[in-house]
């Protein structure tokens, strides 16, 4: 398992009975497609958004617990088609979870079908408009979709509902780096994200120290281009 999927293990919660119905499945999708390292400049593969699940903040019925536990166990087998099965009849039962249509948008997500996956984060912002785990996973889906003015929105409303959420802070770094070739602003979000981490991303961290070196340049450059005018 590479640094990222180790590092993003520690800084998502690890599974707590009844609360976390999107932490494992977020880490288990994650983590198995993850690449090894590669050059100093990251391709898109290696500096990649990272999905995480909700956590449920009230308690559920014992009906809903055992549907929980049973989604728990196809995560934890990895089979994901039973995971998608399971979610989509939770989501019937007990449709005032946004979680749970996060979760299935992440998997609607990871074989591609862009559509679906919008289809479930609305219906997760349909509950909670405000939903920062919805608005990270539309801004992961409108950027593969090409959408990137969108996906930035969509990443900043989930940083104006929780100001401390790294993955957001993290997914619009690279969005603002490789995308919309704005890296002094992708650099203020890879050292955000790096803040809230319990142990900082090794990778992460050459990713900052690169963008610090291409603003400096891009700094210098201006500072050099505004004296010749002069």
């Amino acid at each position: 398992m590479s640094l990222h999927c180790d590092n993003l293990a520690r800084a998502v919660s690890a599974r707590v009975p009844l609360r976390s119905l999107g932490f494992m499945l977020a880490i288990a999708l994650l983590c198995h497609g993850c690449g090894t390292s590669g050059p100093a400049r990251p391709d898109e593969t290696q500096r990649g958004e990272q999905a995480a699940g909700d956590d449920l903040e009230v308690l559920v019925s014992p009906v809903a617990q055992a549907a929980y536990e049973d989604v728990l166990e196809a995560i934890d087998g990895l089979d994901t088609v039973e995971a998608e099965l399971q979610l989509g009849q939770f989501v019937l039962e007990y449709p005032d979870f946004p979680g749970a249509y996060v979760n299935l948008a992440i998997l609607y997500e990871r074989t591609d079908r862009y559509d679906e996956a919008r289809i479930a984060l609305d219906q997760a912002l349909a509950v909670d408009s405000e939903h920062a785990a919805a608005n990270n996973q539309l801004g992961i889906v409108l950027r593969k979709q090409g959408q990137f003015a969108e996906a930035e929105q969509a990443y900043l409303r989930a940083i104006a509902t929780e100001p401390d959420y790294a993955l957001a802070h993290h997914n619009l770094g690279v969005l603002l780096d490789l995308y919309l070739h704005r890296p002094a602003e992708a650099l203020q979000h890879y050292q955000r994200y790096q803040e809230l981490l319990a142990e900082p991303d090794a990778a992460v961290g050459r990713w900052i120290i690169d963008l610090q070196r291409q603003v400096g340049s891009n700094e210098e450059a201006a500072r050099l281009a505004q004296e010749d005018g002069a």
